[in-house]
């Protein structure tokens, strides 16, 4: 079993001694950052495609600002806030039946990092393992990592693994990989990769950088190759390391300087994709079997037309979907790179996912496009959420968690 699969489910199995936190055995948790296989895909089969705002369960207005996703464990609905005026770093719980916020707690307080205006002070999504929910932040230069009960929100411990250099502020994911929480601290200083306990906080492992390139892409882990892999970018390269201990396993330089969107894995083209951001858009499918640097050796394809800047990428099967800076989304042959189709739908922060066999695309203005992947464009559906909107979608035991700008919607029939 995938190790990081393997984590969940014992993660989901532990969650029924928290009573009300007990995830149904049909239903998946909405962990983190893009699901619980990381990767934007959904398996269950009760979810619905009509997104309609009409039809929302609830809505709850979100205090302060900030662009990170919601994450979904039982009965508990979490995302982070930013509240300039006080200079606060906000957890907030929200009730997943209701929308009703059940506690609100405040994770730091101190000075504003600089940003880009399209970031915010929260736009890293937590994550959770049904007992604690981890967050991370930047205050001033610091990266600051807490984690905090999910049950009433006290904070269980705070670290401040090392300092973020970069004038576009922060959105790093905390990941959850078996005893570990995993956080990239990629930027123009002094950089890091590193791997704190679960439990404590403390140090598991730590990894140095030497080419200081900034990436916002959370890592990406999975068994690949027969064996278990962190795929990260940033360094200014693309690296897989062993998660257990931190040691490198092989190498791709470039494709460019820094990085956002966060990997993924086809096990059926035995390929995993990335995208470089900045300054060069370029996409890469590599071979993850190698070892050393395989720039030479290991990159099947790589495309520039359609390589997304912020989005991450979508494995659909046999299709690859992506959505480039200029708002076009691209349909690939995943084994291949070979294009099928190409659609304008609208400047993307949001990642797409994949429900029922159809891609949901999100575009900054709220609209939401629903698309069949296949060779040729097939458009299911559009909606409108009637609010800007850069948060990915959470999706938990059939209904959908969407934060806008100023509002958590959810979608989907009621929770038992």
């Amino acid at each position: 079993m995938d190790p990081m699969r393997q984590h969940f489910v014992f993660a989901i199995l532990l969650a029924g001694l928290f009573g009300s936190f007990t995830t149904p055995a049909n239903a998946e948790s909405w962990p983190g950052w893009r699901g619980p296989r990381s990767d934007g895909t959904c398996i269950e089969q009760n979810v619905p495609a009509n997104w309609d705002l009409a039809g929302a369960l609830w809505r709850t207005e979100i205090p302060g600002q900030g662009h990170a996703s919601a994450i979904v464990w039982g009965d508990r609905v979490c995302t982070v806030t930013g509240l300039p005026a006080t200079k606060e770093r906000v957890l907030l719980c929200l009730d997943r039946a209701s929308g009703k916020i059940l506690w609100q707690k405040t994770v730091v307080q101190g000075p504003l990092e600089k940003l880009n205006k399209e970031n915010s002070y929260a736009s890293g999504t937590p994550a959770t393992d049904g007992e604690r929910v981890y967050v991370a932040f930047r205050v001033g230069d610091d990266i600051v990592v807490a984690a905090h009960s999910l049950a009433n929100g006290e904070q269980l411990w705070l670290v401040r693994p090392g300092t973020h250099a970069g004038e576009w502020g922060f959105s790093n994911e905390p990941v959850l990989y078996q005893d570990k929480v995993i956080v990239d601290g990629d930027g123009k200083g002094d950089s890091f990769l590193v791997a704190l306990s679960r439990t404590d906080g403390k140090t598991l492992w730590r990894i140095g950088r030497t080419h200081q390139g900034i990436s916002y892409s959370a890592p990406l882990i999975r068994t690949m190759a027969g064996r278990p892999q962190l795929v990260q970018c940033g360094d200014r390269c693309v690296t897989s390391f062993d998660p257990d201990t931190g040691q490198q396993l092989w190498t791709v330089d470039g494709p460019s300087e820094e990085f956002v969107a966060t990997p993924v894995y086809s096990e059926k083209a035995g390929l995993v994709f990335i995208s470089s951001s900045w300054p060069k858009q370029v996409l890469l499918a590599i071979r993850p079997d190698g070892s050393g640097n395989v720039t030479n050796t290991h990159v099947v394809w790589r495309d520039t037309k359609g390589a997304p800047y912020v989005p991450s990428l979508l494995v659909a099967g046999d299709y690859l979907l992506s959505i480039s800076n200029a708002g076009a989304a691209f349909c690939y042959e995943a084994a291949t790179g070979k294009v099928f189709w190409q659609e304008k739908l609208g400047r993307h922060h949001a990642s797409p996912v994949l429900v029922g066999g159809l891609v949901f695309f999100i575009n900054d203005d709220g609209q939401i496009n629903v698309i069949k992947p296949g060779v040729k464009l097939e458009r299911v559906a559009k909606y409108e959420l009637g609010e800007s909107c850069y948060a990915s979608p959470a999706i938990s035991d059939g209904q959908v968690f969407l934060r806008g700008f100023q509002h958590l919607f959810c979608f989907g029939r009621k929770a038992n």
